[in-house]
Parts: structure tokens; C-alpha cells; sequence
């Protein structure tokens, strides 16, 4: 529908009275002493248009009048804007992170191949989940050294290509458990993010055993930037089938001994605000992600408006092309002799 920014400016258009009768009086410059024969001859076509000039020139006062109060048109779809979160994904890809007890539908999976999964979900959306479309995410691993693999961002496809990279670490010389180190990483990610509320996820299935942060003294600095951590133990204490690679490539499956700090991680949630979660199998972490999401969801403010489309340029040259006309028509048809 098309509305007018300044309807005011419509007030010029009461002056194309006053340029049509200057436009039409223009004096003759023979006079006659009686027009009597004149007028009683048919008229001819030109003596009947003969102040058409004059209505084009009016007419077009009138259109740019309609040009300079702003004529648009709303788009009809109003645009919606959400104030997000910052989430920072801190993941464990060290070794014990490929153990096999986590099963999605018939198929034994790693960990951390199911760990990707749920936080693919959580993020774009999916399996239940709305996804964090409103929301900075970024992404820290870590295994003996913590690594920032992806900053804050909106571009959750960048940042679900990068996660869909990370891997076990088996590397002897990089693999480790370096929780503080890679909780610390996110902190110093999130604190500089200039958002009302900030959380990180914590998924780690081991102790820490590398780095030279204490987890709980990373709590301590989340803490102080009012960052909230929720804490994920993933899988249980206790023996559980790890791949093991034998001389000559063949792999196999093996018992190894695996351990939850759940006491560290407790205690890291209940220093910040957060929560701890312990999810011994796949169908368990989602439940957690999707209580995180649930929790996490921040208020919405909205702020509605319409996007305008303004159409100056057909009116302004509506308007040049009466005036155009009319001084074509001045100047030849209907010219005035002298």
C-alpha cells in the first residue's frame, strides 16, 4: 500500500492553480478591435488544446509535490531482533574420548563422534531442538593443550564445518586431559563478548591430568566474569571398549579403564551458577544438551519495523516528463505567435 513520509509537502500542490493561469494567460501580441468573425468560426482541433501546455505544467507541479512528501510502500514482513547469548562448546577429544560404549540405534559410536552430533543439533537445530540461530557460539578443544578452534560467531555453518573436523587425539605426545586449560580458553573467549548473558558447556569424560590451570581456579575466573558453566561427564567409571590398533593395521576392541572427575566438575558447575550433568549414554546426552537449551533460552526483546521501499525516481520523472511535453508542445503544435 502506498503511504507518504511528509504528507505536508503535498501543500505545494496548491499551486498549480496559479501556474496553469500563468501559464494560459500569456498575452497576445496583435490585438484586435473585434474577435466577433473569430468566434463564430468552427474551431479547430488546435484551438481546442490549445491550453493543454498549461494543464501539463499544472499537472506536474501536482506530481512533484506527491514526489517530495515521500511516496513508499512498506514491506510487509517485519523484521525481528533477538538479543542472544554467548555459548562457548569446550569438547574433550583426547584418547579416552573414542571409546566405544556410546551406541546410536544398532551402531557402537565413539564418544566424541556422538558428542559432535548432539552439539550439531543443539546449534542448527534438530532432534527436538529449536537450534541457537540468535546466539554467538564458539568452539574450544582440548586434550594435553587447549585449542580455540572457532571464535564467537553467527556463522554456525563455519562453525559446524570446523567441530565436524575435530579428532581424537592419539598423538601420545598431545594426548591428555587438560580440563582447566581448556575451560580458562573459554573464559577468556566469552568475557570479551559484549552480551547480557554467557555460558560455557563443559564436556570432558576424564581427569584432569595436563596443563598448568587448576579446573577450579578456571571456575574461579568464570565465576568473576559472571560466566556460567555447565558441566558434562560423559559416560560412567569404569572399564568400556577403547579401539586398539595392532601391528599390521588390523583394530580391535579392548577393555580399558575409564574415569569421571564428577566432584571437580560438580564443583566447577555450583562455583558459576551452572549445573552438572552426567551422561552415561547417548540418549542421556542429549537429554542434557536439550535441558541446556531449554535453561538457556534468553528473553526475547523485539523491536518491529517495516522496511520501505520509496518510489522518488518514477514520480520525479513523471513530473520532468509532463514539463517535457508540455514545452514540446509550447514550442511546436501549439506555439504562440508573435
Amino acid at each position: 500500500m502506498l503511504e507518504l513520509r511528509d504528507p505536508l509537502f503535498l501543500a505545494v500542490g496548491l499551486l498549480a492553480p496559479l501556474v496553469y493561469w500563468l501559464a494560459a494567460r500569456l498575452p497576445a501580441s496583435i490585438t484586435y478591435s473585434s474577435l466577433v468573425l473569430v468566434d463564430a468560426a468552427p474551431r479547430s482541433l488546435r484551438t481546442r488544446i490549445e491550453k493543454l501546455p498549461a494543464l501539463l505544467f499544472a499537472a506536474a507541479v501536482l506530481v512533484l509535490a506527491v514526489a517530495l512528501a515521500g511516496p513508499r510502500t512498506g514491506d510487509a514482513t517485519s523484521r525481528l531482533h533477538r538479543e542472544g547469548i554467548a555459548i562457548a562448546m569446550v569438547v574433550d577429544h583426547s584418547g579416552s574420548m573414542q571409546a566405544r560404549d556410546f551406541v546410536r540405534g544398532d551402531t557402537s559410536t565413539s564418544r566424541l563422534d556422538v558428542v559432535k552430533e548432539v552439539f550439531r543439533n543443539f546449534v542448527a537445530g534438530g532432534d527436538g531442538s529449536a537450534g541457537r540461530s540468535d546466539d554467538l557460539v564458539g568452539l574450544v578443544s582440548f586434550a594435553r593443550y587447549a585449542d580455540g578452534l572457532c571464535p564467537l560467531t553467527l556463522d554456525h555453518g563455519n562453525l559446524l564445518s570446523i567441530l565436524a573436523d575435530v579428532e581424537i587425539a592419539t598423538d601420545p605426545s598431545e594426548d591428555g586431559t587438560a580440563v582447566g586449560e581448556g575451560l580458562a580458553l573459554a573464559v577468556e573467549r566469552l568475557r570479551r563478548a559484549e552480551v547480557a548473558s554467557k555460558v560455557a558447556i563443559l564436556l570432558t569424560d576424564g581427569v584432569n591430568n595436563a596443563g598448568d590451570i587448576d579446573p577450579l581456579h578456571a571456575a574461579e575466573l568464570a565465576a568473576q566474569h559472571g560466566i556460567r558453566v555447565y558441566a558434562i561427564g560423559a559416560g560412567t567409571s569404569g572399564l568400556a571398549p577403547v579401539p586398539v590398533t595392532l601391528p599390521g593395521g588390523r583394530v580391535v576392541l579392548r577393555q580399558a579403564y575409564v574415569e569421571v572427575d564428577e566432584e571437580t566438575l560438580r564443583r566447577i558447575a555450583d562455583r558459576t551458577g551452572g549445573r552438572y550433568f552426567n551422561a552415561a549414554n547417548a540418549g542421556a546426552l542429549g537429554e542434557v544438551i536439550a535441558e541446556i537449551d531449554r535453561l538457556e533460552r534468553s528473553e526475547v526483546t523485539e523491536v518491529r519495523y517495516l522496511t520501505y521501499e520509496y518510489h522518488y525516481a518514477g514520480w520525479v520523472g513523471s513530473g520532468a516528463a509532463l514539463i517535457a511535453v508540455a514545452a514540446l508542445l509550447s514550442g511546436t503544435v501549439l506555439r504562440r505567435l508573435p
